[in-house]
C-alpha cells in the first residue's frame, strides 16, 4: 500500500505525548522520517506536569518501530535558538523539512483581572511566540525549495471566547491570525499554511485536577468534569482522541490538500457552530 509521506520529513513540536505524539506516529506510519521535540520539563505557572525525557524517548521508539528514522531533542519553543538549532540538525540528519506541525502549547486557568504577569507571559510566549519561533526556523527552507506544508494547531478558542482562560483564548486567536498572514506571505513560494481547531482533546492538558476544578468546582474530579465537558459539544462526547486531530493534520499536510491554504479546520463536534 502506498504511503502518503514516503521520503518526506516532518518536524513536530510538543511531541513527547498527547496530540504531538499522535501526529508524529501517524506521519511515521505513512512513511515520513520525523523530528520530534518537547520541553521535557515543568513550567511553574502550569498546574499539571509537563513531559519528561522518557516520554520523548517513547515517541521516538514508537516511530522507529514503524520503520522510519526519528530524531529528538529537548526544545523550549520560547527560546528561538533552541528551535533553530534543532531545525538545522534535522536538515543535516534527515534532509530538508517538508512538513511542519506547530503543536507545542500549554493550558492554564485564571481570570484576566487576577492572573499574574508571569502566567500571562508564559502562555503567550509558549503558544504564540513559540509558534512564530518554529515558523521562523523552518519555513525559510521551505520557501527556498518552493514546497512546504505548515499545520498550526489552534483550538476552538481560536474562534470563540471562554471565561477563565482569556490568555489562552488570546494566544489561540493570535495563531489563527498568524496562519492567515503566513499563508498569504508564502503563497508565492507554494508553501501552504493551515490551522486545525479542535475542541477539548483527551490528553493531560485536560485530564488533571486543575482542569477538573475549572469544569466543575463543586465536584473537581474526572467524574465531575466529564458531563461538563460533554455539555459543550453538540455531538455530546466529552473530548476528542488525539487520533481524531491527527487525521485532519495529515490530510492538510498531504498533496491532496495542495490548493488549501489560509484556512481553519474545525474538529470540534459542532462546538463553534452556534
Amino acid at each position: 500500500m502506498e504511503k502518503r509521506f514516503e521520503g518526506k520529513v516532518a518536524f513536530i513540536t510538543g511531541a513527547a505525548r498527547g496530540q504531538g505524539r499522535s501526529h508524529a506516529l501517524n506521519f511515521a506510519r505513512e512513511g515520513a522520517a520525523v523530528a520530534v521535540s518537547d520541553i521535557c520539563a515543568d513550567v511553574a505557572t502550569v498546574p499539571y506536569g509537563l513531559s519528561k525525557d522518557g516520554d520523548l524517548e517513547e515517541t521516538v521508539r514508537l516511530c522507529e518501530a514503524e520503520g522510519v528514522r526519528a530524531i529528538s531533542a529537548r526544545v523550549d519553543v520560547r527560546d528561538y535558538e533552541q528551535v533553530a538549532a534543532f531545525a538545522a540538525r534535522t536538515r543535516e540528519e534527515l534532509g530538508e523539512i517538508d512538513v511542519l506541525v506547530a503543536n507545542a502549547g500549554i493550558f492554564t486557568f485564571g481570570t484576566l483581572t487576577e492572573m499574574s504577569s508571569e502566567q500571562f507571559d508564559d502562555m503567550i510566549d509558549t503558544n504564540l511566540k513559540g509558534t512564530w519561533h518554529t515558523v521562523k526556523a523552518v519555513v525559510p527552507g521551505m520557501a527556498e525549495r518552493k514546497y512546504g506544508r505548515v499545520v498550526i494547531i489552534g483550538s476552538s478558542a481560536s474562534l470563540i471566547g471562554y471565561p477563565n482562560v482569556g490568555h489562552y483564548v488570546a494566544s489561540k486567536h493570535a495563531v489563527w491570525g498568524l496562519t492567515k498572514s503566513l499563508a498569504l506571505e508564502q503563497a508565492p513560494n507554494k508553501v501552504t499554511v493551515n490551522c486545525v481547531c479542535p475542541t477539548g482533546v483527551h490528553t493531560t492538558m485536560l485530564e488533571n485536577e486543575a482542569a477538573y476544578a475549572l469544569m466543575n468546582p463543586e465536584n473537581p474530579t474526572l467524574e465531575g468534569a466529564l458531563p461538563a465537558l460533554a455539555s459543550l459539544n453538540p455531538l455530546g462526547d466529552p473530548w476528542l482522541e488525539p487520533e481524531d486531530v491527527s487525521r485532519m493534520v495529515l490530510f492538510l499536510a498531504s498533496d491532496e490538500a495542495h490548493y488549501i491554504t489560509g484556512a481553519e479546520f474545525k474538529v470540534d463536534m459542532g462546538l463553534t457552530a452556534p
